[in-house]
Order: structure tokens, then C-alpha cells, then sequence
């Protein structure tokens, strides 16, 4: 029984270096492949009977051992939605099952996992990797911004356009001359028309202006203009002394005239308050002075209103009367123009936004890691892809770099994990195990041979 007990242990071993050989040439084949991870081989030897006296020859069986918590090495790249994990954790991806009766992508209930990160935008406007596989994550509202992540789902950049954002808001900093203007020139409605120095010189117009937008992103000139208070009494040439820190500002928008406020200043030259009668509304909430307009443009509920802020009552932080010069510090407004989807970017973070040629960017998602108790224990799939298993524990969602979570790196991908010096070491012990075990095969059939031939 000895002779037929070892030819059986030396075919058990051809066929655990045969289990051997196919997880070398599975590794060597995807030493290229992103995100893979090689399959290492241990070999368990089984036993029919072994006591002090007797020991039957038994077997040896071939059992993989995956390495998946062993990264690969990580390269740059110039695609840059392409990322890589460093640590631990694997993305969460999506396989397609098909499509609806829309033409729509569905996708298969199971959850999947993977270390492949070069993501590209398909056709559909979703991220997928070189595999075929859709990438998940913690989804946007596409108003607010907020993450949703009691779930994940596959990533889609669908809006191809930006909305447009009606101006709201405008914020002005400026430094008006202090005694600059001696005279003004008054029309017969009382406006002022010309301004004058101490030496007779007209000075130029004050006249600030800045673009707005409507609800329909169509743009329109606001254009102000900054004039001495006159006093009530005319000098003999017909002209106006100007009142000391005492100003009058005027709108336009595309020179449509939206009324005047006056505001004062302290000796300090910061503001110390603004006014009108009726249209514009002037207010000094919280000592903000403030100037809301009626613009009459058109809006799904009514009109559009802007409201213009010259700072705060006895700071510098908007308009001030320093000096003798006019300086324009900034005047800036809160609308956005329409604009076209131009390109994806990603952070470290896992934030991936979508950028418009209009200057703006919205929040589409946020990549999670998912981590497991035992990651090597995950059941290998299709495409360098994982499922989980009973021994591998359930995933952690966690922010990239939190929680044990691996970090993320931009416009990089993982590369297998695959040496190949070390997978030719093994094909060569391999081969030599093999061959030896060949080798004890035929030398048991010749022992066996010989004994047949004793009954001649």
C-alpha cells in the first residue's frame, strides 16, 4: 500500500504546484493591471493515518493565500480624476446590470470593492475605471451642497450647464477727497453737474460702475455716482459751496435712474450715517449702512432687489473721506453668469466638483474608504474587484484619512502589487517541486513494475 500511498501523495503534489503555477501566471499576467492584487500559494498537508508506529503517506493541497492589504506601488499621471489609496480601504464601486426601458444604466444590488482608481467620465457622464466599474460615493444636493450619506450611490455629472444667479448683493469700498470740491454746478432739477477745486478747476465726475445680473443671467450696468451735498444758498455766480462730509449718491441701471440716499461722515472720515426720502430704502442695521434698490428686472415671483453695502458706521471697512484723493478699493456684486460644463477635478479629500467656464464649481460627491476587519479575507471578483465575505467583516465608510481610513492621492494610480523578480523565484521552485514529484511517480511505477514481474 506504501508504493500506491506515495504515487498518490506525488500526483496530490504535481497537482498543488499545477494550483501553484496558474496563481504565478495569474499574478505575472496582471503585474500591469491597476489596482490588482497577487494571489499568493500555501500549501496544507492532509493526513490518513499517523500514529507513534504507523504513518500513511496522505496528500498536499493547494489553498490560495490573497494578499489584498499589501499596496502597490503608486504613479503619477495627467489624468485627473485618476486616484489612488495610500493605506488602507478600497472604493466602492458599482457593476452594470443592464438598462431600463429609458435607456438608463441599471445596476446590480451587489456592492463591490477596489483599489483600481483610474476613473475616466463615460458617456453618460458617470465615473468609471479601467474595468468597466462605476464609482460611488456620497452625492450632492445640487443646491445646498450637503452630502447625503446615508448611502452611496455611482457618481453622474448630468447638469451640463451652470444656472444663472441673480445679483443680490453688492459691496463697495472707496475713499471720497476730503474738501476737494469747493463748488458745484446745479441744474434746474437741483442735480449736480459740474464740480470745482479752490483754484476754479473742474473736477471729474465720481462715477463708480459695476455689471450685475438678472434672473435670466442678462447682464446690466449699474453705474453710481458720488456728488457733494450743495448748500441751500446759491454764491453770485450761480454756483453751490459744497456741505462739509456731507454726500449724495445716486444710481443708474442702464441709466434708468433708481434714486439718491445722502450719507454722512464723522471728522474721522468714517462713516457716521445714511438716509433717504422713500425710494432707495437707506438702513444702518447693526451698523451695517445699507441701500436696497427696486431694479424692476423681472423675476419668477416679482422684481429684483440688490442691496448695496458701504460698510459700518465708524469703521474703515467700506467707504471712507481720507485725503484729497478718490480711490476705488472694490466694487464687487454676489450674481453669476450662465455657464457650460468645462471639466471634473477631484481634491485629496475625496470631494469631486464639476467646474463651469463661467468660473464657478459645484460639489457632485465625495469619494469614501471603505475599510474591513479583514481585508484579505474579501472574495476576489471580476474586473481587480472584491465582495464581502463572512471573514472579511462588514465595510466602514469613513472620510479619506480618518479612522484608519487610507488617504487619497490625486491624479495617481495604484499599480498591481505583483513583484515580478518575486513570482519568477516561485516559478522556479515550483518547477523543481514539480519536477520531483514527477520524479516520484515514475519511480514508484518502476518499484511497482518490479514486483508484477516477480511472478515470472
Amino acid at each position: 500500500m506504501s508504493l500506491f500511498g506515495a504515487m498518490n501523495t506525488a500526483i496530490g503534489g504535481l497537482n498543488a504546484q499545477s494550483v501553484a503555477f496558474g496563481n504565478i501566471s495569474d499574478n505575472v499576467a496582471n503585474s500591469q493591471t491597476a489596482g490588482y492584487k497577487r494571489v499568493d500559494t500555501s500549501f496544507m498537508d492532509y493526513l490518513t493515518t499517523s500514529t507513534a508506529t504507523v504513518n500513511e503517506p496522505g496528500t498536499v493541497v493547494a489553498r490560495p493565500d490573497y494578499v489584498n492589504t499589501v499596496p502597490g506601488t503608486i504613479s503619477q499621471t495627467d489624468n485627473t480624476l485618476a486616484m489612488a489609496i495610500t493605506g488602507q480601504g478600497f472604493f466602492t464601486v458599482s457593476h452594470p446590470a443592464g438598462t431600463d426601458v429609458n435607456g438608463n444604466v441599471t445596476f446590480a444590488p451587489q456592492s463591490y470593492y477596489s483599489r483600481a482608481g483610474d476613473f475616466s467620465r463615460n458617456d453618460n457622464g458617470y465615473l468609471t475605471n479601467g474595468s468597466g466599474e462605476y464609482l460611488n460615493g456620497w452625492l450632492a444636493d445640487p443646491v445646498t451642497g450637503v452630502l447625503d450619506r446615508s448611502t452611496v450611490k455611482p457618481i453622474q455629472v448630468a447638469e451640463s450647464v451652470y444656472k444663472p444667479v441673480a445679483t443680490q448683493n453688492l459691496v463697495m469700498g472707496a475713499n471720497l477727497p476730503t474738501g476737494a470740491i469747493k463748488t458745484v454746478a446745479l441744474d434746474a432739477s437741483g442735480n449736480v453737474t459740474k464740480m470745482y477745486d479752490s483754484s476754479g478747476a473742474q473736477v471729474s465726475a465720481i462715477q463708480p460702475q459695476v455689471q450685475i445680473y438678472d434672473a435670466q443671467g442678462v447682464t446690466h450696468t449699474v453705474q453710481y455716482t458720488w456728488t457733494p451735498q450743495p448748500s441751500a444758498t446759491a454764491n453770485p455766480d450761480g454756483s453751490y459751496d459744497t456741505v462739509a462730509n456731507t454726500w449724495t449718491l445716486q444710481a443708474k441701471i442702464d441709466g434708468t435712474d433708481m434714486g439718491k440716499v445722502t450719507v454722512t461722515f464723522a471728522k474721522d472720515g468714517t462713516l457716521s450715517g445714511i438716509s433717504s426720502s422713500g425710494t432707495p430704502v437707506a438702513s444702518s442695521t447693526s451698523g451695517k449702512c445699507l441701500i436696497t434698490y427696486d431694479t424692476g428686472l423681472p423675476t419668477t415671483t416679482g422684481t429684483q432687489s440688490i442691496t448695496l453695502d458701504l460698510g459700518t458706521i465708524g469703521q474703515t471697512n467700506g467707504v471712507t473721506q481720507f485725503s484729497s484723493t478718490y480711490t476705488l478699493r472694490g466694487l464687487t456684486q454676489d450674481g453669476v453668469p450662465p455657464g457650460s460644463f468645462s471639466s471634473l477635478t477631484t481634491t485629496s479629500s475625496g470631494d469631486i466638483y464639476a467646474n463651469y467656464d463661467n468660473g464657478q464649481n459645484r460639489l457632485i460627491a465625495r469619494v469614501p474608504i471603505a475599510t474591513f476587519p479583514n481585508a484579505d479575507a474579501l472574495q476576489r471578483q471580476n474586473g481587480s474587484s472584491f465582495t464581502v465575505t463572512t471573514e472579511s467583516g462588514n465595510p466602514s465608510l469613513q472620510d479619506a484619512g480618518t479612522n484608519g481610513a487610507g488617504t487619497l492621492v490625486t491624479k495617481a494610480v495604484e499599480g498591481s502589487n505583483v513583484d515580478i523578480a518575486s513570482e519568477f523565484s516561485k516559478l522556479i521552485v515550483a518547477q523543481r517541486t514539480y519536477s520531483a514529484n514527477t520524479k516520484m511517480v515514475t519511480t514508484a511505477d518502476e518499484l511497482l513494475q518490479q514486483t508484477i514481474d516477480m511472478k515470472r
